[in-house]
C-alpha cells in the first residue's frame, strides 16, 4: 500500500492576532497559579475582562489563544514566567509558540536558526515564501491558503520574532541570549526547546 506524501498531519494554523501575547500571559499565569484550573481561569478571564478587550468576542479570543499557548508548559514553567525579567517572558513565549504551532517551531529551526548558524544574517520574505513551498510538499493544507492568510501568517511570525527580539525592523536575526534560568528550563525538554533560538548555546541543560 502506498502512502501519499500529503499524509502529514495537518498543521494548526490558527496564530494570526496577539504576536507573543506576553501582557495576556501575565495576567492569564497570574490567575491561573491561585486556582490551578484552567477552565475556572477562562471564566474569570472573560466574565470580568481581565485582559482589558474591547469587545466580548475578543476577550474571548484573546484568553483562548493565550491558554493554549500556555498549557504547553507545566506548571514550574509557568512559575518562572512570573519572576522573569520582559525579555526572558518574550523568549518562554517565543518558546511557547514554537510548541504549541508546530508550523513556528519548524520555521525557527530550519530556518532562522540555520541561517543564524550558517551566518547569514537576515531573514526576508523570499525567506518564508522558500520555507512555506518547501513545506507544502508535505502539507497539502498550505497549498489551500489564500495569498491573504498567507501573508498575514508571515506577518504573525515576523512580528513574534521582532517581539522576542530576535528580529529587527530591517530584516537581521538577532542573536537570542538566554539567561542561565531559561535556557536551563528549554534546554532541560527533549528535545531542546534551544533549537528554536538563533544561538550558539549548547543544547543541554547547564547542569
Amino acid at each position: 500500500m502506498t502512502t501519499s506524501i500529503h499524509s502529514h498531519d495537518r498543521y494548526a494554523l490558527s496564530f494570526t492576532s496577539g504576536g507573543l501575547l506576553v501582557r495576556e500571559a501575565d495576567v492569564i499565569v497570574a490567575e491561573y497559579l491561585r486556582s490551578r484550573d484552567w477552565v475556572a481561569v477562562r471564566q474569570a478571564v472573560t466574565e470580568q475582562n481581565l485582559l482589558q478587550a474591547r469587545t466580548i468576542s475578543s476577550s474571548v479570543r484573546l484568553t483562548r489563544e493565550t491558554i493554549q499557548r500556555l498549557g504547553v508548559f507545566d506548571d514550574s514553567e509557568l512559575e518562572l514566567l512570573t519572576k522573569s525579567s520582559l525579555t526572558e517572558r518574550c523568549h518562554l513565549m517565543w518558546a511557547a509558540a514554537c510548541r504549541r504551532y508546530k508550523l513556528i517551531g519548524d520555521f525557527a529551526e530550519e530556518v532562522v536558526r540555520e541561517r543564524f548558524l550558517l551566518m547569514t544574517p537576515t531573514l526576508s520574505t523570499e525567506d518564508f515564501e522558500r520555507f512555506m513551498t518547501g513545506k507544502s510538499l508535505w502539507h497539502a493544507e498550505l497549498d489551500e491558503l489564500k495569498p491573504s492568510t498567507r501573508a498575514k501568517l508571515r506577518q504573525s511570525i515576523f512580528r513574534m520574532l521582532h517581539e522576542a527580539g530576535l528580529r529587527s525592523e530591517e530584516g537581521a536575526i538577532v542573536p537570542g541570549v538566554l539567561s542561565a534560568r531559561v535556557h536551563e528550563a528549554l534546554a532541560a525538554r527533549g528535545p531542546s526547546d534551544i533549537r528554536f533560538f538563533p544561538t550558539t548555546l549548547p543544547m543541554e541543560a547547564t547542569r
